[in-house]
């Protein structure tokens, strides 16, 4: 967020129009013509820059000023601070058509890093970028002037190899490797000389270098990293850490060629561990190629890191850096390895002991997760078991550290990268999905997207239940997650064990109350436990209620409906028989045991309620198999006002697939008691009395009634005038003066056509038989997705037909 100072100028500037910015755009030209390069010119490029860069779209500037700016970024006495301004907003104009500037005779490398900045802002065009490669080359092969820097220059270099790895002939990369290896192994461990202030008073002495320091103010007895303490550093220290900050990238763009010799693919172990020992002095890497001289100081480079980081910081933001040096040293190790196998050896001694030394300290965690990723790259090479390095990173981490944003984000990130891995030779991974949903819960919705592409995995026959409950449960898990930190937080007089007689009176208390310790602790289980029963966490949902608007919550709770559609999609790919039928009943139970965030329930009803008809499709003799069950769902009066649309949806699947098209199992027992107990459904809902209180539903659910009825009815024929007497009264209900105050006259003429269309079909057996139980042949994809053949259209159809007295009788 902008102060309003900052706001204001802001508004300023999108504000000014084209005239007015032309005027302007004239009046710098006139300072600079003069060469009048002071503080008031400063302060115009400072004002055009804001403009320029304050809105989305481009600003128009004339051609001839653009090249002006141009022409004073290359002036020779140009001051600093102006040229760094045109190069500002030459970049914010880009791409321009106006561009006239080259680096091909740049000899400055601090003007060379303004005018490249601006040729590759062009839009990504191959020849700029070609260009400016060769030439920020060509420089660093020269020796600089007296006073010049290559350190403008590496910035430069990063991002020509992203934007063009292939711009750099192999003469040119072995050139980088041996700039790169005196960078990073011969910078000077003598401090930089501070800058003379020019007082009469200077003292020399007080000037004279000192050496360089680690962290924990030991002098430095080896040579300069990232990690070495200076008040002020030369330049080739400089280039030291920015060397290291662009190695990585550097090694993945054309470390790897290095390895792949003609030879290389024949090497045997003995010559990789015959290799390794011939490369551990730095008297014989002398004798390598550049690109594996470069290879082996950068693993020196990242060993003493690692010892570097075992010492202890005297300072916070160095003990910071010495956590991310760590990681990337690491994961340069690991690239190496990948590279060179030879170097697997010795750099699996050396992480098994830095393993066992941040193991135990969570503020490495961080670090476990590359330290994993070379045990998982490298473990089948160097013939370890790693199965303990995984189990800690998978039971304890996200346990643990699941309020880390950063972290929770690589974790999952982690996994993602590895899952096809993970899902076929590793089962803490899937047994683990309790933790790993803690992370979701906690930072969603910023993780859902890494998620989405996670839980397939997890997914399977032995876990589908016990994660569909775990996913409606996210709200409550965000909750209870809470409540563990506050608890680890909360003063140690407040830790005392509760009377176990009293009644909790807060959700803090309650988390250590006996009566609930066990629920939460299966809330917050580590590993999977699908014996348990998730109906003990009812109590728990009540209890926390009180946290239901929490912001952290609310936002878990809307990014449920996505996974429960990823969820059920996947399911369906693997889903049996039997699985089907239990996760149907867990479905039915669970819509009545949700969070109590109604926003919540009606989104995940909703949900339930369309993926409810998908299971069904894929195995209609559930309702046969269910039907105890579904049964006494249907009878329950409560289920239609709490939870409607899965109500209808169990209805319509009854009316659809209780038949003996779909299981020959079907019996007309089983058809009656079906028809008896909607039939007393329907006609509960349908007398109503005048009252203060009348309840409503909806015509839809009066209408998916009458048409299963209707279906069941037709399926056996002595139920027909039975089902012909209740749609009869239908007009009845329909004028009453209940009906009238609670339903609109569109709502009533909805019932009154359904109940119509219905009646016409059952006067004659054959037609209603024919539309509401087609036959397999006449029920294709087609039969149900064409609108022009559809349920309610042939239901039309044949009333008017049968109303006209056409006697046209089809079938």
């Amino acid at each position: 967020m902008f102060t309003p100072g900052a706001e204001n100028f802001l508004r300023q500037a999108r504000e000014i129009q084209d005239e007015e910015l032309r005027k302007f755009s004239s009046r710098i030209t006139s300072l600079l013509q003069n060469h009048d390069l002071g503080n008031d010119t400063i302060d115009c490029l400072q004002r055009l820059f804001l403009i320029v860069s304050a809105t989305k779209y481009g600003r128009k500037l004339d051609g001839k000023f653009v090249e002006l700016l141009q022409k004073v970024l290359c002036l020779p006495k140009c001051p600093e601070q102006i040229q760094a301004l045109c190069a500002a907003i030459l970049r914010e104009m880009s791409p321009s058509n106006d561009l006239i500037l080259s680096c091909d005779e740049i000899q400055d490398a601090k003007l060379l890093s303004l005018v490249s900045s601006i040729l590759l802002a062009q839009g990504n065009k191959k020849a700029e970028v070609l260009a400016v490669g060769q030439r920020v080359v060509k420089v660093l092969e020269g020796r600089l002037p007296e006073g010049h820097s290559s350190r403008h220059l590496l910035p430069l270099l990063s991002k020509i190899i992203s934007l063009s790895p292939a711009s750099l002939t192999e003469d040119q990369t072995n050139l980088v490797n041996k700039r790169m290896v005196d960078w990073l192994r011969y910078a000077s461990v003598q401090q930089g000389v501070a800058q003379p202030s020019g007082g009469f008073f200077s003292n020399p002495r007080a000037r004279q270098p000192g050496p360089v320091t680690e962290v924990d103010g030991a002098v430095a007895t080896d040579f300069f990293t990232v990690l070495s303490v200076g008040q002020y550093y030369t330049e080739d220290q400089w280039l030291n850490m920015q060397a290291f900050s662009m190695l990585r990238k550097w090694l993945l763009c054309y470390g790897s060629e290095g390895a792949n010799s003609p030879n290389s693919d024949d090497k045997s172990e003995v010559d990789g561990s015959i290799m390794s020992m011939v490369s551990a002095t730095s008297t014989s890497s002398r004798l390598l190629p550049p690109k594996e001289r470069l290879r082996e100081k950068a693993f020196e480079y990242c060993q003493r890191l690692i010892e570097q980081s075992n010492r202890r910081a005297l300072k916070k933001p160095d003990g910071d850096l010495q956590k991310a040096c760590l990681i990337e040293a690491v994961t340069i190790m690991d690239i190496i390895c990948r590279q060179d196998s030879s170097y697997v050896y010795r750099t699996l001694s050396c992480l098994k002991i830095l393993h066992g030394r941040i193991s135990g300290d969570l503020a490495y965690a961080r670090a476990l997760l590359p330290i994993a990723q070379f045990f998982l790259n490298h473990s089948e090479t160097a013939a370890v078991d790693s199965e303990a390095v995984y189990k800690h990173l998978f039971t304890r981490i996200p346990a643990q550290l699941f309020h880390s944003p950063m972290l929770a984000f690589e974790f999952i990130q982690f996994c993602r990268d590895n899952v096809q891995f993970f899902t076929e030779n590793l089962s803490i991974f899937r047994r683990s999905f309790p933790n790993l949903f803690k992370l979701l819960a906690w930072n969603s919705p910023a993780l859902i997207s890494e998620f989405m592409d996670l839980l397939p995995a997890l997914l399977g026959a032995d876990t589908a239940i016990e994660i569909f409950h775990l996913l409606l449960d996210l709200p409550c898990l965000v909750a209870a997650l809470d409540i563990q930190l506050r608890a680890a937080s909360a003063p140690i007089s407040e830790r005392a064990t509760w009377d176990p007689a009293a009644k909790p009176a807060s959700c803090l208390e309650a988390f250590r109350h006996p009566l609930y310790r066990s629920t939460f602790q299966y809330l917050l289980r580590t590993e999977t436990a699908p014996r348990d029963s998730p109906e003990r966490l009812a109590p728990l949902r009540q209890l926390l209620g009180s946290m239901a608007s929490c912001p952290r919550v609310v936002q878990c709770a809307d990014t449920i409906p996505v996974l429960l559609q990823l969820y059920f999609g996947v399911v369906a790919e693997f889903a049996d028989g039997p699985l089907i039928n239990q996760l149907v009943l867990v479905l039915l139970e669970r819509s009545e045991q949700l969070y109590e965030i109604p926003a919540f329930k009606a989104d995940v009803h909703r949900v339930l309620s369309s993926q409810l008809v998908l299971l069904c499709k894929l195995h209609p003799s559930l309702v046969v198999e269910l039907s105890k069950e579904l049964l006494e769902f249907s009878g329950t009066v409560s289920n239609i006002r709490n939870k409607e649309d899965i109500f209808t949806y169990v209805v319509w699947a009854i009316g659809e697939y209780m038949s003996v098209s779909y299981d020959k199992r079907c019996t007309v027992e089983q058809i009656n008691k079906f028809f008896e107990a909607l039939e007393a459904m329907l006609f509960e809902i349908t007398q109503l009395r005048p009252s203060a209180s009348i309840p409503k539903y909806s015509p839809r659910v009066i209408t998916v009634l009458m048409t299963t009825l209707t279906k069941l009815a037709s399926r056996s024929q002595d139920l027909i005038p039975r089902m012909s007497l209740f749609l009869s009264k239908m007009r009845a209900f329909v004028q009453s003066p209940a009906m009238a105050s609670v339903y609109s006259e569109e709502d009533n003429e909805e019932i009154l056509t359904r109940a119509a269309e219905l009646m016409n079909l059952l006067k004659m057996p054959s037609v209603a038989q024919f539309v509401l139980t087609p036959s397999a042949e006449v029920a294709s994809p087609r039969f149900h997705r064409d609108t022009n053949v559809s349920l309610p259209l042939a239901m039309k159809t044949a009333s008017r037909l049968l109303e006209r007295g056409t006697g046209f009788v089809p079938g």
